[in-house]
């Protein structure tokens, strides 16, 4: 019924000991790395790549210890992380992967899905995301075996559907519950919302990478504006749109004034008082830089322009 619950449930399905450590990025919602904690699990934060937002996969080789279980990473606005170094490093030591693909439906990796690589992903159908069923979540497994125990997770632990019961079973309301479970379950009403939008995902982002084209083509020549690297080898779903700046507070300032809402995904996660502060200068530059404009798809392309003009002004 999440992106949170999707994320617990992959959580669940590392079975790592409590106490077990999975090194993570800082720069997420914190759902990410509350569902660690769900688990009795530690959230061990490494640094960010300055130009993505991702996760650096060198700054989590460094994090590595004998109590490491597992790599989280997330997929920063959509641009997917370097699959293949991520995969490389669990291989070399022996980790589980869980990616959170909450920003990235749609996005792709060499050609390949995001949803499509060998660890869990978690999607999100919040109102927000690309894919919006008003709320909801989708975990893709690794074998049919863990697909059916987080079924049982996501309905209470319990081991037979009712559809099944009534079919098979001649409505028998006899069931097992093996495992503690939750009500994590998505609705029929958000499930037959998420199909609708389904057909449509790939022209609204399709839509939203011509908004950021344009913006790019806009700020790559302003001296205070510092835009985010992204390569050939990956298509992103373009959830979000960042720019860089060390007057962040004044252009999100300035936007406001003339009616323009704007972000900052996200604060550093390791200054929660829940979590565990660590050294991340990386994280700690681009959480304070970082501003998020509008883009979605109820932008006409005057709004664009609006955008533009007034960031431009500024700068």
């Amino acid at each position: 019924n999440s992106g949170t619950a999707a994320l617990h449930v992959a959580v669940r399905l590392l079975e790592l000991e409590s106490g077990s450590e999975v090194i993570t990025t800082p720069i997420t919602f914190v759902a990410t790395n509350q569902a660690i904690l769900y688990e009795q699990l530690v959230p061990v934060f490494a640094d960010i790549e300055p130009g993505t937002g991702n996760v650096c996969v060198e700054s989590m080789k460094s994090k590595i210890t004998d109590r490491t279980g597992a790599l989280m990473v997330m997929h920063y606005g959509g641009y997917s992380c370097d699959l293949d170094a991520v995969y490389a490093l669990a291989a070399q030591h022996g980790l589980q992967v869980i990616e959170d693909c909450a920003h990235a439906a749609g996005s792709s990796y060499k050609g390949r899905r995001i949803g499509s690589h060998a660890g869990l992903q978690a999607f999100s159908f919040q109102a927000t995301k690309n894919l919006s069923a008003i709320d909801g979540g989708l975990l893709f497994t690794r074998s049919e075996e863990e697909a059916a125990r987080a079924k049982r997770l996501r309905w209470m632990g319990i081991d037979s559907s009712t559809h099944s019961r009534t079919t098979q079973f001649g409505g028998s309301n006899q069931y097992g519950v093996s495992e503690l479970g939750y009500r994590y379950a998505m609705s029929d009403l958000n499930a037959a919302i998420a199909l609708a939008q389904l057909p449509h995902l790939d022209a609204g982002n399709a839509r939203r990478a011509t908004i950021a084209a344009r913006y790019t083509r806009a700020f790559s020549c302003l001296n205070s504006i510092r835009l985010l690297d992204h390569s050939d080898d990956r298509i992103s779903s373009h959830h979000l749109f960042a720019i860089l700046s060390t007057h962040r507070d004044e252009v999100a300032a300035a936007l406001r004034a003339r009616g323009i809402v704007t972000g900052t995904h996200y604060p550093r996660n390791d200054r929660y008082a829940i979590f565990q502060t660590a050294e991340l200068p990386q994280a700690e530059r681009f959480s304070r830089q970082v501003l998020t404009l509008p883009i979605h798809l109820g932008l006409i392309d005057a709004d664009v322009e609006r955008v533009i003009d007034a960031v431009t002004e500024f700068a």
